[in-house]
């Protein structure tokens, strides 16, 4: 493999990442607080059980990487970086909305650098409404400065 793939594999599977948090955004803002709200609002809710309704999303999430993965099989480098990507987002999302926010995992850093603490106080931000409509704060791994608690 020559180094122009290797970078190009680099990029795409960067490129993918970032995409994922607009591709999460918009889904959270307008399916999961839209027609998919009777799946979600279970997310909203405070419960005793460790799975939810929600959870189904991040297995339809992980559809297209699995595809791209599995019927790729190391066929074509690009579609594989892209499904990489994918998987690597869910994986960040996965260690900071299940893990350090929701703490699904009993484990958060002790030393938080602003950015995690502006992207976790948005998250709060965002579950203070238990309602569908009027929220704010969607992302999941971006959160302007305007969440930041001084």
């Amino acid at each position: 493999m020559s180094i122009g793939t290797i970078v190009l594999c680099v990029i795409l599977f960067t490129v993918t990442f970032l995409f994922m948090e607009g591709v999460a955004w918009f889904t959270h803002k307008y399916i999961m607080h839209g027609f998919l709200w009777r799946w979600h609002k279970s997310h909203h809710k405070v419960h005793p059980h460790t799975l939810e309704l929600n959870d189904l999303f991040a297995l339809i999430f992980a559809v297209p990487s699995f595809l791209l993965l599995f019927f790729n099989a190391w066929g074509n480098m690009y579609l594989v970086s892209v499904g990489f990507g994918i998987a690597g987002y869910g994986l960040f999302y996965f260690l900071f909305h299940d893990v350090i926010v929701h703490q699904r995992i009993k484990w958060r850093p002790k030393k938080r650098s602003k950015y995690l603490q502006r992207m976790i106080d948005a998250h709060y931000i965002h579950h203070k409404k238990h309602t569908k409509e009027d929220g704010e704060a969607f992302g999941f791994l971006y959160a302007p400065k305007k969440f930041e608690q001084n």
